[in-house]
């Protein structure tokens, strides 16, 4: 059962990672050969990056997970360092979020989603579960404030929610108490209020979703032209490479909105597809975990598999319209280096958990089978079972024995 798990983890992730090169390719073509003369230019790069990370699938899925346990406070600590210096960066696009090494762009909060994730796990599996909130702050939740607050400063509230979710994952598993789930959720729900009214354009796009059509050419225009790109196209779709709303209607067409251009190219039955395949990777990722005896793994497969099916949740509800915009992109089909090679490596982990638990699982059941063999009686061999004692031994044994007196 193991195998067909790892199947689909293997099936859905690189068929993901194939169908979002042609819809990036799809979403880029026209305004990269207007703007630029080479609309091969993001297929390239988004290619290159993939090629990386699928070598980074298939080490880390040879790498035994368990010594991502002792690496995990260093890890943890060089994300924290890379938030931290990425700040004094220059500015991209108004944002602090990226290091430019000549034409790779590297994002340090992508890779502290998975330091958090390997460090929050180990924490989890070696204290006993958080049963109150001093408990729960000390020292998981004061880790995930300090780099959530880090990555806010960037400005990026949508991996800040998704570093947050990964945690809430990884305390369901952990059997924390419903109340104690419940007061987090409530202050990190407030916490994230607070966040969006203190910045103007969170605080638009937040009054936009309420109602995107009441300014439709300003605060309402991304989530209005995305929703008319899915409305055009129907069931079947207008066709691959036919859509409109990529050349200058939908902003961010390649990235945080190539769901609304698979809506209009490939249809109802595009997205159907798409969001199938997550609920498919969803079941493999969970049954992983649910099966797996390890609690430092347990913990870590579902904090890798609520890492991207939280964030293909919050972003399909974005792009229909359902939650306000955050800027999460969708794992495996939208552009970005740093985004697909972290996921791409969170899946090699959760790979080898899969395969270290079932070769943990085959041995368990390969002693308990020769434990339990029948084995001849050989007396005084080396390493032979010991003779049973029969009857007249234990009769011979239990007989009183006559003392000498004076000995």
């Amino acid at each position: 059962m193991r195998q067909l798990e790892q199947r689909v983890l293997v099936l859905v992730t690189l068929g993901l990672v194939a169908f979002g090169l042609v819809m990036v390719f799809s979403a880029t073509s026209a305004s990269a050969a207007i703007g630029e003369g080479d609309p091969m230019r993001y297929l390239v790069k988004q290619g290159l990056y993939a090629l990386a990370g699928v070598a980074l699938l298939l080490a880390l899925s040879r790498f035994d997970y368990h010594r991502l346990r002792t690496l995990s406070p260093v890890v943890l600590v060089a994300a924290f360092a890379a938030c931290v210096a990425v700040l004094a960066a220059p500015p991209i696009n108004g944002a602090h979020r990226w290091f430019l090494l000549g034409p790779v762009s590297i994002q340090p909060s992508e890779f502290a989603k998975i330091a958090v994730c390997i460090w929050a796990a180990a924490a989890l599996a070696r204290r006993p579960t958080p049963r109150t909130l001093g408990e729960l702050m000390k020292p998981v939740g004061w880790v995930v404030v300090v780099f959530g607050g880090l990555i806010l400063l960037e400005p990026d509230l949508g991996t800040t929610i998704a570093l947050f979710l990964m945690v809430a994952g990884m305390l369901i598993v952990s059997g924390a108490p419903l109340r104690l789930l419940t007061l987090a959720f409530t202050l990190a729900f407030a916490f994230g209020v607070g966040a969006i009214w203190i910045e103007p354009y969170r605080r638009a796009r937040l009054l936009s979703f309420l109602d995107p059509w009441q300014d439709p050419e300003g605060a309402g225009f991304q989530s209005v032209q995305a929703l008319i790109g899915i409305g055009s196209g129907g069931i079947p779709g207008v066709g691959l490479g036919e859509g409109l709303q990529k050349i200058n209607f939908l902003p961010e067409a390649h990235t945080d909105m190539i769901f609304a251009v698979i809506g209009e190219e490939l249809g109802l039955i595009g997205s159907t597809l798409v969001v199938g395949a997550f609920v498919a990777f969803a079941w493999a990722g969970y049954r992983v975990a649910i099966s797996c005896r390890d609690p430092f793994g347990k913990r870590l497969a579902v904090g890798i598999t609520t890492l991207v099916c939280a964030q293909a949740a919050v972003n399909l509800a974005a792009v229909l319209g359902i939650a306000p915009l955050t800027g999460i992109p969708l794992p495996f089909v939208s552009y970005g280096g740093s985004f697909l090679l972290v996921l791409l490596a969170a899946v090699g982990i959760l790979l080898n958990i899969a395969v270290n638990d079932r070769v943990v699982e085959a041995r368990v059941r390969g002693r308990g089978r020769r434990d339990g063999r029948a084995r001849p009686a050989v007396a005084g061999g080396r390493g032979g079972a010991p003779r049973p004692r029969s009857y007249g031994d234990v009769r011979r044994d239990t007989r009183p024995r006559r003392v000498a007196v004076g000995s």
